[in-house]
């Protein structure tokens, strides 16, 4: 049984909170239409991760095979948004934009919260320890979760008068 179901449930209000009130602020700015889709997104992947394990743990399958399909399909759902999203031209000259604008604030996406975001997932895959596999989970969600928060907080921030 996925152990703390309420903290999976948790999670996923918090990223339903992110997305309602990022659809709120895209109504009104239209011009950060890149960044309000990268923190709705962010926050759609966190609900949708957030609510795997619940989902498969229905199917009994054991406590690795739980947790290596979780990372995996969660894993491949957070690089499928990236390189979906690089596609687009108006995404890429954002990045590139912002890495030229300001590079600390983009090192700091990308070492300090993708970097943690993804390592959990694959040690949750490669299974080296499996009792930690749950809290590898957690810990990818919580730093997606963060990613959209540290988004938003760039908006946020960025919104002239």
């Amino acid at each position: 049984m996925v152990e703390n179901v309420e903290i999976f449930i948790g999670i996923a209000h918090i990223a339903g909170i992110f997305v309602g009130f990022e659809a709120l602020i895209g109504v009104t700015h239209k011009k950060e239409l890149e960044r309000i889709r990268s923190i709705v997104t962010t926050g759609l992947v966190v609900i949708i991760a957030s609510l795997i394990p619940i989902g498969l743990e229905s199917y009994g399958l054991s406590a690795h095979s739980l947790w290596f399909w979780c990372s995996l399909i969660f894993f491949c759902l957070n690089w499928a948004v990236i390189i979906l999203s690089l596609q687009k031209p108006e995404n890429r000259k954002v990045l590139k934009t912002q890495m030229q604008s300001n590079l600390v604030m983009s090192i700091f996406f990308w070492l300090l919260l993708e970097v943690p975001l993804q390592v959990p997932l694959i040690l949750a895959i490669i299974g080296l320890f499996p009792d930690l596999e749950p809290a590898f989970y957690i810990t990818a969600l919580l730093f997606n979760l963060f990613e959209a928060a540290f988004v938003l907080t760039q908006l946020v921030y960025n919104q002239t008068d």
